[in-house]
């Protein structure tokens, strides 16, 4: 479940990026009807369009409507940048020194050094 939920989100994040494919394959779809009704040539005897006169107007059109999308969405972007414009002013607060209980003091120097290991007493074994 994770994983189509994960894979479907992410087709839902390029599915934008694909418009241009998806115009161009709904073209290719449908180019002979397009060819034969919608297209400006159409009546003429060697028609060389073949409809892509039409595969330009919408590819225009779409990234028309691509530019204005971006366009609206720099325009709510910086409305709401104005809008949040809140200022806090923080004050310095002094730290509370805390001095913890040192049991060993270790500025003298040490009083004797031990070079042997510890031996346990033989009678415990």
């Amino acid at each position: 479940m994770k994983r189509f939920l994960i894979i479907l989100l992410s087709c839902t994040l390029l599915l934008p990026s694909f418009g241009s494919f998806f115009v161009y394959t709904s073209f290719k779809l449908n180019q002979e009807e397009i060819s034969k009704t919608i297209c400006v040539q159409r009546k003429m005897v060697f028609n060389s369009c073949n409809g892509r006169c039409e595969l330009q107007k919408s590819l225009k059109k779409y990234a028309d409507n691509e530019k204005r999308m971006q366009n609206n969405l720099k325009e709510k972007a910086e409305v709401v940048y104005i809008q949040n414009t809140t200022t806090t002013n923080f004050k310095l607060v002094t730290p509370i020194e805390s001095r913890a209980k040192i049991f060993a003091s270790f500025d003298t120097k040490p009083i004797s050094v031990s070079n042997t290991t510890f031996r346990p007493p033989s009678y415990f074994i």
